[in-house]
């Protein structure tokens, strides 16, 4: 049965990733139709991506049909997947929430601390929108979010919009055990990790390679020095006493939170050097797409890299073709707990390893949160709660709420401050919060 698959955001530098991975996988994933939609400030993106990647199409001489359209509605029409890699607010918005938690003093990060909350604020309205037009016209289909925070907004679409058959996807699971992969020099798909917690905030309990502990060898290994960060996480390494004490594989994200005093002060001195990681990452995406342009270039090109998305294709195309073709492989996603972990709420969304099937994934059971993590997932948990409910309510103490339970945050004398310029940066996109915030 041949594919259609909607791509919401298609405008975005990453989409010649998911164009790639649909070409390798025609033989298993007969990709018919895809539909690049994206918004009227995207409209010149669009285009030149949609060129691009029609000329990718046409290299590979993929039996593909490739349009490209601001109608979100109309594109909706016939999905089997629909991916979303949006941004609201551009790049743009991205920098302020990196340059204000600066200014206050907490980590400036796009998917962490406050700055994460705010990107959560302006996204989950406009994806609960997508999913409910979803319901009604392609109600069968799969929306598979890539639009960080990841866990938050997946969350977010199951608990308050119409359409379930949601999942989330990163890259980071992906990402640490191809790495791992390497640091054993041994085949990827011979290697298996117990994934752990949140997105964001996963731990790899155990590595198994051909069903062999090597959980150690890892572990060594980051501690002579290895690295495992995406292009853009710069890593600081681990401590022998972190990494023999834990005896669990950190996730490059964690710095923030167990390393936050040194990011903080490396995140300030690359501001004054080069600007936030938002400005530079508009200059990538500058050169990326002048790249595009180019009516030679007809394959991704190497620098997007550069832009973090590193097996971004991969783990979003693995998804829908093992939906797709009912697998039962393994893979790690965003879903719903539904008692995967005993320590939370069966409606939360954790990030764990599930088999995946036509009906969607089933998690892998966790039991009970080992000790050492417990406190910190039960209460990053509470803290994504606390951000969809401010996310719905447009109410300023749930907001308040929100900042005062992340760990990141957590100061009860700066909220407010913090709070009122991060709301009068973003007044544009956050229309929920006009009543009692704006008014």
């Amino acid at each position: 049965m041949a594919v259609k698959v909607v791509i919401i955001g298609g405008g975005s530098s990453y989409t010649p990733e998911i164009i790639e991975g649909f070409i390798q996988r025609q033989a298993t994933f007969p990709v018919r139709e895809i539909v690049l939609v994206d918004i009227e400030e995207g409209r010149d993106k669009l285009d030149i991506v949609g060129r691009l990647a029609e000329r990718m199409i046409q290299k590979a001489g993929a039996d593909i049909s490739l349009r490209w359209t601001l109608n979100r509605k109309e594109a909706l029409h016939g999905a089997d997947f629909v991916s979303t890699q949006i941004r609201v607010g551009g790049l743009a918005a991205r920098a302020l929430d990196e340059r204000i938690p600066l200014k206050h003093g907490f980590i400036g990060q796009e998917t962490n601390g406050a700055g994460g909350l705010f990107k959560a604020f302006r996204t989950i309205p406009v994806l609960i929108e997508l999913a409910n037009e979803m319901a009604e016209i392609c109600p069968d289909a799969w929306l598979v979010n890539f639009t960080n925070p990841a866990g938050i907004v997946t969350e977010a679409v199951l608990k308050h919009s119409a359409h379930n058959k949601v999942i989330g996807v990163c890259n980071i699971p992906f990402n640490m055990r191809n790495s791992v992969a390497e640091i054993l020099q041994t085949p990827v798909e011979r290697v298996g990790i117990e994934f752990i917690g949140l997105n964001h905030f996963v731990f790899g309990r155990h590595v198994w390679v051909d069903g062999i502990d090597r959980t150690d060898d890892v572990l060594a290994a980051l501690n002579d020095g290895t690295d495992y960060s995406p292009a853009n996480i710069v890593g600081l390494g681990w401590s022998e006493s972190f990494l023999k004490s834990l005896r669990m594989l950190p996730n490059p994200y964690h710095q923030y939170y167990f390393q936050t005093k040194d990011v903080l002060k490396k995140d300030l001195a690359a501001y004054e050097q080069n600007g936030t990681r938002a400005e530079v990452v508009q200059q990538v995406e500058a050169q990326l797409f002048e790249k595009y342009k180019d009516i030679e270039l007809d394959v991704k090109p190497e620098e997007l890299e550069q832009r973090g998305g590193a097996y971004y294709s991969d783990a979003a195309c693995n998804l829908m073709d093992s939906i797709y073709n009912d697998r039962g492989d393994i893979q790690t996603v965003n879903t719903l707990n539904r008692g995967t972990i005993r320590d939370l709420p069966d409606d939360a969304v954790i990030e764990v390893n599930a088999v995946i099937t036509k009906s969607g994934p089933r998690p892998i059971a966790i039991g009970s949160l080992p000790l050492p993590i417990k406190g910190l997932i039960t209460n990053l948990k509470t803290f994504e709660q606390l951000a969809i409910q401010a996310a719905i309510s447009g109410s300023y103490h749930d907001a308040y709420l929100a900042c005062l339970m992340n760990p990141l945050i957590q100061d009860e004398k700066k909220i407010d401050s913090l709070l009122r310029e991060l709301f009068d940066a973003h007044e544009a996109y956050l229309p929920q919060f006009k009543k009692e915030v704006y008014s």
